[in-house]
């Protein structure tokens, strides 16, 4: 059960008494303080991968061989680290592979995969619940469970039928990202920047915004091409959600960040950039040492007559990462992106959108998995922030949005009827 405010603000001012005859109490240290927060505050992270990482390891049964109820030795998320964070509400994201975009199956893996988040809820009720809305994720909360609330990355899902929109809603889909790493029937994507399908969204993809609209499904800007991020603003008769980008002001030129520009039009809409943590959206210094090491790969190959996906490639790579690590960000830099979002458009547009098993080794140094979330609130104390702009940043301005696209659809069903 999770302590009330009011114990829980008492606890927070509260501190050893003073041995020296008097009653005056030291303020707490702000990394005790941040632990006490994050046990109060809901914590709503817009984007982990566990639902994936679980399908990489299904066993002969068809079943995960991963019990994330348990403490996991693998992975960045599970029930024990989640509680040590504080953390209470995961968007597990229910990726779609590129690929599937042209072989099919996109719908049928959506839905095996949201089977398999029920089922692990089910498995699990005095830990885990599924959030379908706002409300019910509190609810949750209060009753000391964690919630998975859903949200699909990349529309690709859908196929080419709008009514699949209705069945995922119905399935508890309360996000889709419309596109991933490549163009699809929705958008163009970030890494076509400047040279994609539809120079933005695609009719049928101004179609699926206006219908998800309807529905109560949030639209998710991550991984869109600028044009399309804009087009996406434009059309939206609802604030939309970046579910884990951040600003491309630390990372000129990496396309999966977000300009200044675009920042504002989300921010303008009323929408939230939810911050990733993954050190290639945080640090340039990745960028640097992923294009010398794509330099020097292609050397190799070439050099030796090598394809892709060979034995020889694979040894290769992981000896040069092993010589050659990836530069890591630390928390603080996390810090940083919330910053710029915040002095940019204000404390009511930025969120957490972690990518956590979702971007592997390349996690900061103090935000390596679900249990240091407490290390994020401390840095921010200690530049100034109050507990009511943690308090928002950590869950209070995506649920905004959450409620106010449920609004929007409950006003929509009952106009039709």
């Amino acid at each position: 059960m999770r302590p009330t405010s009011a114990l829980l603000s008492l606890v927070l001012l509260a501190a050893p008494a003073c041995t020296h005859g008097t009653n005056v109490q030291a303020p707490l240290e702000p990394a005790e303080r941040a632990r006490l927060l994050a046990r109060r505050v809901i914590i709503a992270d817009g984007h982990v991968d566990v639902p994936y990482r679980l399908h990489e390891a299904l066993g002969p049964d068809g079943a995960p061989t991963e019990d994330i109820s348990q403490r996991t030795t693998g992975g960045d998320f599970d029930y024990p680290r989640a509680v040590e964070g504080g953390f209470d509400v995961a968007f597990m994201s229910i990726y779609i592979p590129a690929e599937l975009q042209k072989s099919g199956g996109a719908k049928a893996l959506a839905d095996s995969l949201i089977d398999m988040m029920e089922k692990v809820a089910r498995d699990a009720p005095d830990k885990f619940a599924m959030a379908p809305s706002v409300e019910v994720a509190e609810r949750n909360s209060q009753a000391g469970k964690i919630s998975f609330a859903l949200g699909i990355e990349n529309g690709a899902a859908i196929e080419d039928r709008l009514e699949n929109l209705r069945h995922f809603q119905q399935r508890g889909v309360r996000y889709i990202t419309l596109t991933h790493t490549e163009d699809n029937l929705i958008s163009d994507s970030a890494a076509s920047q400047g040279h994609g399908t539809w120079n933005g969204l695609s009719p049928f993809g101004k179609q699926v915004v206006a219908e998800m609209n309807r529905l109560g499904i949030m639209v998710d800007v991550a991984h869109l091409s600028d044009d399309a991020i804009r087009q996406a603003v434009d059309l939206s008769q609802l604030p939309v959600i970046a579910s884990h980008s951040s600003c491309r002001q630390f990372t000129p030129g990496y396309p999966r960040n977000l300009p200044d520009e675009l920042i504002r039009a989300i921010a303008a809409r009323g929408g939230v950039v939810m911050i990733n943590f993954g050190s290639s959206f945080l640090i340039p210094e990745v960028q640097v040492h992923n294009r010398q090491f794509d330099t020097v790969l292609q050397a190799y190959a070439k050099e030796h007559g090598l394809t892709k996906g060979s034995p020889e490639i694979k040894a290769f790579i992981d000896t040069y990462l092993r010589d050659h690590p990836i530069p890591l960000a630390r928390v603080e830099d996390v810090a940083n992106h919330i910053d710029h979002v915040v002095k940019l458009v204000g404390i009511d547009h930025v969120g957490l959108g972690s990518d956590f098993d979702g971007v592997g080794p390349s996690l900061p140094t103090g935000l390596k998995d679900v249990s240091q979330y407490p290390n994020l609130f401390r840095v921010l104390l200690e530049r100034g922030y109050s507990e009511t702009d943690i308090e928002k940043i950590a869950s209070g301005n995506v649920f905004r949005v959450w409620r106010q696209v449920e609004a929007y659809a409950a006003t929509s069903r009952s106009a039709a009827r």
